[in-house]
Order: structure tokens, then sequence, then C-alpha cells
């Protein structure tokens, strides 16, 4: 397909985006970094992991976002004493038929928000796992599809790590983004502060965009064109940041134990897509890699004991990849 093709496609399918993030806007304040990385996950399929203090409109920004795509929505509260089957569902013993039969678990919506997904045990976090990297959950001797679109949120708090069980490198690899919620600006909490404790949260009030469409825009996202050089700029950043010395960057060697899995080039060519569809663009550019390299890497790069005893954190690391590897 020719680039003015694809472009006029994008322009077509995207037509929605605006109107999702004015809707949104009209409940949350700010927060456009975190909508729109919603976008990036739900046109990618890629879960998202969402890190921040409580209080920071997390929970209300994932169901107003279910809410105006008409999507099914559940929060599931994640606890110490929570059991795999309370998330997957379990079999129901039928006292009449004398059989087993499934009765489906929470994990049967399409947007899923896991929160504080780090105080439920290695158990049930796998459980979840294993549902978002096969979109199916198997109960008893059958195996059930989970819905289309399928997208799991999951929040944690970084500053209450008592009574917590901290997500293994290898499962963290799993979520495609992982982003950071900051505090609002002054005059943003202003507008908050007016909003809920004044005026009152406004409701929904329509639905912007149909499943069929969803489907047409993921699909366009797909059709997104990446050059062959961007492809070489991406493997070099991940190879940045798992033999930093071969970038000239010697001093970076020392505060990386391990780098980025094949994973990271997967979804940073992925995000990058999705995020050149928001701009209605029909091709990827160095500077949408580099936007969105802090989300896609920030969990990938793991530091050693001198990088944390001297509170250097991965986005640190990165920016000096970033810098030092060659925009084509």
């Amino acid at each position: 397909m020719e680039l003015k093709e694809i472009e006029e496609r994008i322009r077509k399918e995207s037509f929605f985006v605006s109107a999702i993030l004015q809707e949104m806007e009209k409940v949350i304040v700010g927060q456009k970094y975190l909508m729109e990385r919603l976008l990036i996950g739900l046109l990618t399929k890629g879960h998202i992991l969402l890190e921040g203090v409580p209080g920071l409109a997390k929970t209300l920004a994932v169901s107003t976002f279910s809410k105006v795509l008409k999507l099914s929505f559940k929060r599931l509260q994640f606890t110490p004493d929570l059991l795999p089957s309370d998330l997957i569902g379990t079999l129901i013993y039928n006292l009449k038929t004398g059989e087993f039969s499934p009765k489906l678990g929470p994990v049967f919506a399409q947007i899923i928000l896991a929160d504080e997904i780090n105080r439920a045990p290695a158990k049930v976090q796998s459980a979840l796992l294993e549902a978002m990297q096969e979109k199916q959950v198997t109960i008893g001797d059958d195996t059930h599809r989970l819905p289309e679109p399928f997208l799991v949120l999951a929040t944690q708090n970084p500053i209450e790590q008592e009574g917590t069980y901290p997500l293994p490198e290898a499962q963290v690899d799993r979520f495609m983004l992982k982003l950071k919620i900051s505090y609002p600006t002054k005059e943003e909490e202003k507008k908050i502060m007016e909003r809920v404790a004044i005026e009152g949260l406004k409701e929904i009030e329509k639905k912007v965009v149909s499943l069929e469409e969803i489907h047409r825009a993921q699909e366009a996202s797909d059709l997104v064109y990446v050059d062959e050089r961007i492809k070489e700029y991406v493997l070099n950043i991940i190879t940045a940041t798992r033999k930093p010395e071969g970038s000239g960057l010697k001093d970076v060697k020392r505060l990386i134990d391990y780098g980025a899995s094949p994973r990271g080039s997967i979804y940073l060519i992925k995000s990058a897509k999705a995020l050149a569809f928001l701009k209605q663009r029909g091709f990827v550019i160095p500077e949408d890699i580099k936007e969105i390299a802090y989300d896609v890497l920030r969990h990938r790069i793991i530091l050693s004991y001198e990088a944390d005893a001297e509170e250097i954190k991965s986005e640190d690391v990165i920016k000096q990849i970033l810098d030092a590897v060659e925009v084509p």
C-alpha cells in the first residue's frame, strides 16, 4: 500500500481520537499523557502498568475510558488473601445434574483494572499474567477465550512496600508500557478541587466509538510505515541497553545489570506506530521512538546495585542512551 493511501486510511479511522479525549476531559482534569497512552494500549492490544501514589485519578481515568468506549469494565482489588479462582473463575457442582459447570471470574471483561497488583501473591499474579499472554484461561478441562479487545491496566503504589509481593522482572516484561503518573499542576489541581468538591463529577454522556471502529483503527495502526533506518535505530537503542560500551557509553555499563529483552524492540516499534496513528501520520519518525522509549524501556532495564546506591533511575540511563545513539 502506498504511503498516501495509508495516510488517507489513518485520517479516516482516527477521527474518533479527539472525540474520546474531549469526552474524557469532561471528567478527567489534565492527565493527557495517561489518556494518550491508554489509547496506544488499545490500538496495540498491549497491557499497561501504572505507577503512582494514591489519589491521582488512575482508577477514575480507566473507568471513564471504558465508559467512553462502552466496553465492559472490572476493577479487581488485589489483596494478600486473593486466590487464582477469585480471578479466573472455578467449577461449581450442580446437585440436580450431578455435573460441574464453570463459573467465569471477573477477568472476563474487556478492560481490567488490577488495582495494587503487587499486593497479591505470586500464584494470583501468574494467573493474571497468563491470561494477558494467552488471551484465554483454563477452568477444569475447558479453555475459555477472553473477550476482544482485552486490556489489562495494573497499578502499583511506589511508596508503600510493606506487605507486598513485587512482580518479578520476567513478569513485568509482559507489560508493553510502564507509566509514571505524576502530581497535577497547581492550575489543574484547582480545577479538580472545583469540579469534585463544588460542582460534582459529570457523567459520560455518549459512546464515542463502536467495537467495529476500534478493530478498524487497530488494523490501520498496523499499516503505519516503518523505514529500515528507523528499525536500525530501534535495534541500536536496544543493543545499547545490553552493551552500552559499543555505543561509547562506558560509564553506563556499570549501571546496568541486564538490558531490554526482544520484547523491548517489538513494543518500541508497535507503540511508535500507534503514536504516529494518534498524530494522524502514516509513518514513524525518530521523535516517536524517543517519546515512547521511556514508557517501553523503564521496566526492562535492570539497574545495578551501584546505580541504586547513587540514586540513578532507569530514566536517567535511557536519556543517556538516547543522547548517545545516532538519530537517522
